[in-house]
């Protein structure tokens, strides 16, 4: 039975969740609802509301409130209001005509760095206190904390600290700064590199494909090995621009790399694979070389894609 309404009688609780902070959560999509579990699990009494309000039937089931209305939702909150929402522009609609005075906000919708940062404008005009978050998991890693899931939070500082227990619940929580922007810019920088990770290994099975006797399992196995060793070269790229000098601690330079790069398009070709996913990058490279930079790491390609 869906309980719904300000008077509904929570069923299922832990005995101990009177010691435990409420949440509300407005939002039951895969990740909303995952976060939703995690915090019930946790003993946490909890309050859900969602525009298809038959998502919520099974939350009720495990002791969730289930608020008739979004406003009714925000009006009774004696905890944090978390939204996961579809997007920044779901975020207006779904607060519009809510008395958000005294409340505090953890907005955990995907967004740009600008929208968040407008987004803790409006939430101040409105009497509320926000903290933006950047969700680095998947639906299956909530909860699961073996997995390494995590959500970074930027905003009010006072506030995370005051729900970090709370917040700690379904996926390890990291404060990234103060600039309420700063979460969804670290969210979009790793998703980011994700992109460029997935693209190079799009591009290495293509070379594999036509190759019957061709162990796809064992690459994989390799990929994922040298992938996670030449990561660690990011430490250095950020090394080299906190310090201005692009040539610190170099190994591989650009024109060693450069020169490299034949090589791989040569065989791409024999492969009968389109190169595109790797021409963008090795064109830049090429770039920096002939502005006489061949001494440097890859550091100095930041400069190339920046728009001054």
């Amino acid at each position: 039975m869906i309980m719904v309404g300000t008077q509904a009688t929570l069923i299922g609780m832990d005995t101990d969740t009177a010691d435990k902070t409420p949440v509300t959560l407005l939002g039951l999509g895969d990740m909303g609802t995952a976060l939703a579990r995690a915090w019930r699990a946790a003993g946490h009494p909890l309050t859900v509301w969602n525009r298809t309000p038959q998502k919520a039937g099974p939350l009720a089931e495990e002791g969730a409130r289930v608020a008739a209305t979004q406003t009714e939702a925000v009006a009774s909150a004696d905890g944090p209001v978390i939204l996961c929402l579809l997007d920044d522009a779901s975020v207006d609609e779904v607060l519009d005509g809510a008395d958000l005075f005294g409340k505090d906000l953890v907005n955990l919708t995907t967004s740009t760095p600008a929208q968040a940062r407008r987004r803790a404008r409006w939430a101040e005009k409105r009497g509320a206190r926000l903290l933006d978050g950047g969700i680095m998991a998947v639906p299956p890693m909530i909860g699961r904390p073996e997995t390494g899931g995590y959500i970074l939070y930027s905003g009010d500082r006072a506030l995370f600290e005051r729900h970090r227990e709370l917040l700690e619940v379904p996926a390890g929580a990291k404060f990234v700064g103060e600039d309420a922007g700063h979460a969804a810019l670290h969210d979009i920088a790793l998703l980011s590199a994700m992109t460029g990770m997935f693209a190079g290994i799009t591009h290495a099975f293509a070379l594999v494909h036509e190759e019957k006797d061709l162990d796809r399992a064992e690459l994989a196995s390799l990929l994922v090995e040298w992938l996670g060793a030449m990561a660690g070269s990011a430490h250095e790229i950020a090394d080299q621009l906190a310090s201005g000098d692009y040539t610190e601690g170099v190994t591989s330079n650009l024109a060693m790399m450069t020169a490299g790069n034949d090589t791989l398009l040569a065989s791409a070709e024999d492969q009968s694979v389109d190169p595109r996913l790797l021409t963008p990058y090795m064109e830049l490279m090429s770039r920096r070389v002939a502005q006489g930079h061949g001494d440097e790491g890859l550091a100095g390609l930041v400069t190339l894609i920046r728009r001054e």
